[in-house]
């Protein structure tokens, strides 16, 4: 399927989501809610606190009966998914997680609590875990709703809804990237309370619907990807045997590289740079961070589609002048050399505002290349490649500056690279432009998905007879 039709066919399966939005019936009467944020609800709904039906944070007693040596699931936050699941492929003795970890059993309902997962959604219900229980990061929130009046599917939809997500986050507190839902909010938190075999039809219907929608976001996301894989080839291929298919060829050399034009050279970077080099933590470590200052740019900043910027701390103009020597200047490449990221690769925008860098990016200043050229080459896949066998067969703690400077680059004349680099902005626009729509496409199933789950545990429509009873 072309890339096209693939993006037709994801339109067409949107608009087949929206022209299914079935007129779902509103109930027949309704009453005030007595609560802001729910205002009416059907009429022989009730509205109850948490607290008094569901037990929060419960305490850890039943587990007296398992040995210490155990073996129970373990889960740290990322292993907690977006909208339901839990990745559960770590296990741990139960002596080493009785202290300092939340305790969870198969059933409960786990809630993110800290930004940003708790606004992403972070959350599941428990189920599977090894000898039924689990322990996790601090960062979680536990609910067990009591079964003869809280379904724990239904109670896991309401705790995925706008309104509780909204609120939740209106009553945050902390500061920074540490702010965290307080456990009054899920205590006090007043739940729409159908009867419970109406709860069960909600959480069917939702179970139906939302499985549907998650089916057709995950192809779109697989679309995306095969786009982004195609992008990496299409750079790949050009920067390192030109756009010219019949062009002679010579060998280069270079393993990972191949056949290379034959007018093309081969040349060690150090050689085509006047820079190899990577800044230091500032004296203090993070606690000379401020709110607004000189860019100090880490790992997290530095991706091969852009610098990015949301994640960005600040050091102050006189810790700069302590690190004169890392800042950075447009043209600039920088290339993490430490770390999970390690091979990222970021190129500096010709306007730019004053930066640093921190010891885990490697500043590399073109002298004799096209500094888009260069990024390009660095982010092609035997540039990857050959990085991570580098770093498995040398080191385990990163890239130095002399295997850096090794590296093994194409160099076809100055202007070459130029319209090579030319031609790949505009083969990539479009790329770029496909997956930007199927990322909208993407982003109107997310909101609708949401929308719907919202609805229903509110009872702004009835799904009763939506699902056999």
């Amino acid at each position: 399927m072309s890339d096209v039709a693939a993006l037709n066919e994801a339109e067409e399966l949107l608009a087949e989501v929206d022209s299914d939005r079935r007129r779902f019936p509103r109930y027949p009467t309704y009453r005030e809610s007595d609560s802001k944020w729910l205002l009416d609800i059907p009429a022989h709904w009730g509205i109850r606190r948490l607290r008094f039906v569901a037990a929060i944070n419960p305490t850890k007693s039943e587990i007296a009966g398992l040995l210490a040596d155990d073996l129970v699931s373990f889960v740290p936050m990322e292993a907690v998914n977006e909208f339901g699941g839990v990745q559960l492929d770590q296990t741990r003795p139960l002596e080493t997680v009785t202290q300092g970890y939340t305790y969870f059993r198969n059933g409960d309902i786990v809630i993110a609590k800290i930004t940003p997962c708790f606004e992403n959604g972070k959350g599941s219900i428990a189920d599977q875990l090894v000898n039924g229980i689990g322990f996790g990061t601090t960062e979680l929130h536990v609910v067990r709703p009591i079964p003869s009046k809280l379904d724990r599917q239904y109670l896991f939809y309401v705790t995925m809804s706008q309104q509780f997500r909204s609120l939740g986050t209106g009553e945050m507190y902390g500061a920074g990237g540490q702010k965290r839902v307080p456990d009054s909010f899920i205590k006090d938190f007043r739940t729409p309370l159908p009867p419970l075999d109406e709860q069960r039809a909600i959480a069917r219907f939702l179970d139906r619907e939302t499985a549907k929608i998650d089916s057709l976001v995950a192809k779109k996301r697989r679309l995306i990807e095969l786009l982004q894989e195609k992008r990496t080839a299409l750079i790949s291929r050009a920067v390192t045997k030109g756009l010219t298919p019949d062009a002679p060829m010579k060998p280069s050399g270079i393993v990972w590289l191949g056949d290379v034009p034959a007018h093309w050279e081969i040349s060690r970077l150090k050689f085509s740079v006047s820079k190899i080099g990577s800044g230091k933590t500032p004296k203090g470590g993070s606690q000379v961070y401020v709110t607004a200052g000189v860019m100090l740019l880490r790992s997290q900043n530095i991706y091969d589609d852009g610098l990015r910027l949301d994640d960005v701390v600040f050091i102050t103009e006189a810790t700069d002048d302590e690190m004169s020597g890392t800042r950075v200047k447009p043209g600039d490449v920088l290339l993490n050399i430490t770390g999970a990221s390690i091979g990222r690769c970021g190129l500096v925008p010709q306007e730019f505002p004053s930066a640093n860098v921190n010891q885990h990016v490697c500043i590399i200043r073109p002298r004799t290349m096209r500094s888009a050229f260069l990024h390009a080459v660095l982010c092609s896949k035997g540039i990857k490649d050959w990085i991570s066998a580098e770093e498995n067969g040398t080191s385990r703690e990163g890239l130095n500056f002399r295997q850096v400077g090794n590296i093994a680059l194409p160099m076809p004349p100055s202007e070459e690279q130029g319209y090579i680099m030319q031609t790949l902005r505009e083969k990539t626009a479009q790329i770029d432009g496909l997956v930007a729509r199927v990322q909208s496409v993407i982003d109107r199933l997310v909101e609708y998905r949401s929308a719907l789950v919202s609805a229903a545990v509110t009872g702004q429509i009835d799904v009763r007879g939506e699902m056999p009873r």
